[in-house]
């Protein structure tokens, strides 16, 4: 009976040390399948998730979004498949672009997408004491903006591509159009540093070409009439900038130009659809997948934000719209026809 006893015992005591070495051979396996899985440049995850911060409504930022996302699927990482993006587009309201920012670093996100200076400032101080890093597109002035050094490099764990307007190649092909022309009106919104350092450009290179920029700043959408009609008689034409608030009320600003008598020159395609007359600008869903494809080396890990310096388009390209300069009876040169990018011959309004 003793013997029983002491066999029974035995058994048990062998019984558990099976189930600890079946134990210990189960979390020796899952270590090494998490050590396994975090040996990619995503921490193990299927997939990716980057947060779209756009700072308004507009036609170019728009194609800023579709090339980034253009970009992003040349290099492999596509939406629906191995990315998941959260879009929200600020409405040109500061406020909610520094929450949606604030919101993306709570979900913790892999990467913040900015498009336009608003978004990419307040994207970068969200998340200036974390590892989330951002990639930011339509910023006129990374220097200005406090997003990157005098010689292009990061100022942290930011970077991206700018919008930077081809200012002598704007101002000579409103010369071409307009010989006559003395002065350019310029509207623009006083808190957004991309159009104050568009605005001192224009100024420093507008003697070279035998004109004087007037300007007329604003703090809001509401005051974008007033200034139109006012600086329209004062002016022999209008151009515009990337400027947020401005280009939101763009038909505002034609309307009053259109009273006047003066034609309203864009800095890019969609304000040349919209009913500028023409523009030596940027193709902004080029400019959006040249971003995309910055994102994927920082998803992939092959390089980091904070050691890329920003990116430019190097050629503005010319649109122009026919039908726009017919409106004004505006005889545009000859070689346009033939040596525009992209042209239109009705006004495009959505």
């Amino acid at each position: 009976m003793l013997n029983g006893y002491i066999m029974k015992n035995m058994y048990i005591l062998e019984e558990k040390i099976m189930k600890k070495k079946v134990l210990a051979l189960v979390l020796t396996a899952a270590m090494a399948a998490a050590a396994l899985s975090g040996c990619g440049g995503n921490g193990g995850k299927e997939g990716y998730t980057i947060g779209i911060s756009q700072f308004a409504d507009h036609g170019s930022l728009d194609n800023c979004r579709e090339g980034f996302l253009a970009g992003l699927a040349e290099e492999g990482i596509k939406e629906g498949e191995n990315l998941t993006v959260e879009y929200v587009n600020a409405q040109a309201d500061p406020g909610t672009a520094g929450l949606t920012a604030s919101n993306f670093v709570t979900k913790k996100v892999d990467m913040i997408c900015a498009i336009a200076t608003p978004s990419a400032t307040t994207a970068y101080n969200a998340t200036m004491n974390g590892n989330i890093p951002v990639i930011y597109t339509a910023v006129t002035d990374p220097v200005a903006a406090g997003l990157a050094n005098e010689d292009g490099s990061p100022v942290g764990n930011v970077t991206g591509t700018s919008d930077v307007l081809a200012v002598d190649a704007q101002l000579q092909m409103i010369r071409e159009i307009l010989p006559e022309a003395k002065t350019i009106g310029i509207i623009y919104t006083t808190s957004e540093t991309n159009s104050v350092s568009a605005i001192a450009q224009y100024k420093a290179a507008a003697g070279n070409y035998g004109f004087e920029i007037v300007d007329s700043g604003v703090t809001a959408e509401s005051e974008v009439a007033l200034a139109a009609a006012d600086i329209c008689g004062k002016v022999d034409c209008l151009n515009n900038l990337t400027d947020n608030t401005v280009v939101t009320a763009l038909q505002t600003v034609l309307e009053e130009a259109n009273k006047a008598g003066i034609p309203v020159f864009g800095s890019e395609v969609e304000q040349v659809k919209n009913g500028c007359v023409a523009s030596m600008g940027l193709e902004y869903v080029e400019l959006g997948k040249q971003t995309g494809r910055m994102a994927a080396k920082v998803l992939k890990g092959e390089a980091k934000a904070s050691e890329m310096k920003f990116e430019v388009i190097s050629e503005p390209s010319l649109y122009v719209n026919f039908a726009a300069a017919q409106k004004l009876n505006l005889e545009l040169p000859a070689n346009y026809a033939e040596d525009a990018y992209q042209s239109f011959d009705e006004i495009i309004v959505k």
